[in-house]
């Protein structure tokens, strides 16, 4: 594209230029620069002895009374020393040449940004000021041609006829600019005969960037005749502040040599250059241009300034117009996302639910939701796994609300692989691995240069300095774009940063709720506990209190009781030790605490040890063999973790089959876990029951065969996961169980959220 076409050398000195710094003027008027409260002259530019009649060395040190009468002056001096500078512009002012023979001009004051007053004086042929109703009415008729017309395009052609017919210039142009500053011609007036540049685009280059700036402070700017010899002033330095005058608001400011060759190579004579401007930027230039020099008169130009400051609030109002009804539409389809997302477990399954608006949202062909490592497409995208590396160099970039390209290849230069789908991408960020992402397809397009864009400029070095330039050729040159999408419209990109705004309210909202969900569990799980602890304790005393009445009945009366009695007084003796052996088992339960477990930097062998001290009875009981590989020091609770050992391998002991016990206990690394082992030669379990044995009071065998409550499994499950883990077993009847768990390495990340 065009803005690589200059070297940045050649960039560093467009941009670069100090074009308000000049020491010259147009000669068509003259400059004076004033010393206050006098209004002494203290620097004129050299030409005012045509015009005004004395030498620049006769009027240094004059008062502009001594000039233009007292009673002209009297006037104004009140008026300038109270800054009430737009009550006297502009000021018509005569003086007196030779005889009854006198000149009359525009005097139009203003100051400078170190505090310069300058009165700029332009000959002109009327005594008297335009009225506010000849003013009015000079803009009233071209105005309401303009609020007739319809669409955008249109309305613009009518400006620059209205202005042609007001000035009388060969060609009126409309300049708009695009996103990059290259100026489109969207209308144009012109002679008959003269070549067509509507649907021309001009570079950047054409008017860099201090040009630019200026064209925003002085929104009107006329150069009469542009093979005119500039005047300079005297002296060069002004003695107020012993620099060059700052004509930065100057009407006469000579311009760059630079850009009058530029307008000498167009054919140009004179040009008037009225600025449009939007929200302190520069939309867009009418230009005007006449073959021959052209002067007009400073009222006139204002009334070209004031009808395109009417007809661009139009145009701007137009413009958000069309943006808000397609807000609007956009607006309608952010709504039903939103509630989407409300309605889904999380944000990316509601946004993937609905693929249609989540395209439509930016005008898009296709669309990626990024969720950690999951990731959801819809319509033309490139491959899951591109988009991952996309993601990866998207995190590199300078933090923005919205990222948008329309030409990603030129960024990034492994898009040249999916250019087809995604020349142009838009994302936002959620968090820092979740991003939603719109994708644009490469767009060929053929732009209609007005000169070679590439030969914008020439440079020649000029001593130390470097001389640049203008082309020479304007001739119709043909540019066919390539890697490039649609643009990103404005709305659009707010569109996007309105749906990151809702996703991250979204969020929010959500964590809150977890953040009350969890308080509520846990303020019930300490009043379970309390429960627990309280309902065990109370029962056992009843319990014990018929289990010894039963046992003293059947010792006092038991040669009085039958053989039945007996045995129902058996029974009622193993169901209180079978209750108290529940509650026993409940109260273990509520008091494992995974919340408040005391981690620390543990040996699983002494954890390991302790319940094997615990088992050693049963151990030695079943003739058990137990082997134990090398085992790691993890972050956990000890005492938790030593239960753990201790209920599986009870549980081995216990499902035994008639050989003697042969336990294993093993660990081995994984990546962010240790992964340990238990296993026995035991009876085996068949897979449909492997979820069921980890639910409290889940068994698989009646009392009669085996004793027990079925808590244990529930106890171990309830301590795993509680560091984070999980555990679960791989067996066959018959053939023995492998029970296994993990516990990470960094140990239990309490804080850890999902977004």
């Amino acid at each position: 594209m065009v803005s690589a076409t200059l070297t940045d050398l050649h960039a560093q000195v467009l941009d670069n230029l100090p074009i308000h710094a000049t020491s010259a003027i147009q000669s068509y008027g003259v400059v004076l620069a004033l010393t206050e409260p006098n209004l002494t002259l203290a620097q004129v530019s050299t030409n005012c002895l045509h015009l005004l009649g004395q030498s620049a060395q006769e009027l240094l040190g004059q008062r502009l009374e001594d000039i233009f009468d007292t009673f002209q002056i009297d006037p104004l001096r009140e008026k300038i020393s109270r800054g009430d500078l737009d009550y006297v512009n502009p000021t018509k002012l005569w003086v007196r040449l030779a005889g009854d023979d006198y000149r009359v001009f525009d005097g139009v004051f203003h100051y400078t940004a170190d505090g310069v007053l300058i009165l700029e004086l332009e000959p002109t042929d009327s005594v008297e000021n335009i009225s506010f109703l000849s003013f009015y009415h000079l803009a009233k008729v071209s105005i309401h041609k303009l609020r007739a017309r319809g669409s955008l395009v249109d309305f613009c052609q009518t400006i620059v006829e209205e202005v042609q017919k007001l000035t009388g210039f060969d060609r009126v142009m409309l300049y708009r600019f695009d996103e990059n500053n290259h100026g489109d011609v969207i209308a144009e007036c012109k002679r008959p005969d003269l070549e067509p540049f509507l649907g021309l685009r001009y570079p950047e280059s054409d008017i860099p960037q201090p040009a630019r700036r200026l064209f925003i402070q002085n929104p009107i700017r006329i150069i009469p005749d542009v093979t005119a010899v500039p005047s300079q002033l005297y002296p060069s330095q002004n003695p107020l502040t012993e620099q060059s005058l700052d004509l930065t608001l100057s009407i006469l400011r000579s311009p760059s040599p630079c850009h009058l060759e530029y307008l000498v190579n167009m054919g140009v004579g004179a040009s008037l250059t009225i600025s449009l401007i939007k929200d302190g930027a520069l939309w867009g230039l009418i230009a005007c241009h006449h073959l021959t020099p052209k002067h007009i008169p400073y009222e006139l130009r204002k009334a070209c300034e004031f009808l395109g400051r009417v007809v661009f609030a139009d145009i701007s109002a137009r413009e958000d117009s069309e943006d808000y009804d397609y807000r609007m539409a956009l607006n309608e389809v952010q709504f039903r996302l939103v509630d989407a997302m409300t309605l889904a477990p999380d944000f990316a399954s509601g946004l993937a639910a609905n693929p249609e608006d989540l395209l439509a949202l930016t005008g898009s062909q296709g669309a990626a939701v990024v969720l950690g490592e999951r990731v959801i497409l819809c319509g033309q995208t490139p491959q899951e796994e591109q988009i991952k590396y996309l993601v990866q160099w998207l995190k590199t970039q300078p933090p923005r609300d919205v990222f948008f390209s329309q030409s990603l290849p030129q960024l990034y230069s492994d898009s040249l692989n999916f250019k087809d789908v995604a020349s142009g991408v838009m994302a936002i960020a959620i968090a820092q691995r979740n991003y939603v992402l719109w994708f644009r397809p490469e767009v060929l397009q053929t732009v209609n240069w007005g000169g070679d864009p590439n030969q914008a400029y020439s440079a020649e070095q000029v001593g130390s300095e470097i001389r640049l330039s203008p082309r020479k050729s304007f001739e119709l040159w043909k540019e066919t774009v390539r890697l490039n999408s649609l643009p990103w419209q404005p709305v659009e990109v707010r569109a996007a940063l309105e749906l990151k705004k809702a996703i991250v309210n979204l969020i929010l909202r959500q964590a809150d709720e977890l953040a009350q969900l969890a308080e509520d569990l846990q303020r019930s799980n300490a009043d379970l506990k309390k429960f627990a602890y309280v309902a065990s304790h109370d029962l056992q005393e009843p319990l014990n209190q018929v289990a010894n009445y039963v046992q003293l009945l059947e010792m006092r009366y038991g040669d009085r009781l039958d053989e039945d009695a007996s045995e129902f007084i058996n029974f009622a003796v193993e169901g209180v030790s079978l209750m108290q052996t529940l509650i026993d088992d409940v109260l273990a339960y509520s008091k494992v605490d995974v919340q408040n477990a005391e981690l620390a930097l543990t040996e699983s062998q002494k954890a390991l040890d302790r319940a094997l001290a615990n088992l050693r009875r049963r151990v030695e009981a079943n003739q058990a063999q137990i082997t134990v590989d090398p085992l790691p020091t993890v972050l956990a609770d000890e005492t938790q973790l030593m239960q753990v050992f201790q209920n599986l391998i009870g549980n081995a002991l216990k499902f035994r089959r008639e050989a003697p016990p042969e336990i294993h206990i093993g660990a081995e690394r994984l990546e962010d876990a240790w992964l340990f082992s238990v296993r026995d030669n035991g009876v085996g379990i068949d897979p449909q029951f492997f979820d069921r044995i980890f639910v409290i009071f889940q068994r698989l065998h009646t009392r009669d065969e085996y004793t027990g409550t079925g808590m244990g499994l529930a106890i171990c499950k309830k301590i795993v996961e509680g560091h984070r883990g999980q555990i679960w077993l791989e067996s066959e009847p018959g053939q023995g169980s492998t029970f296994f768990f993990t516990l990470p390495v960094g140990g239990p990340e309490r804080e850890r959220r999902r977004v």
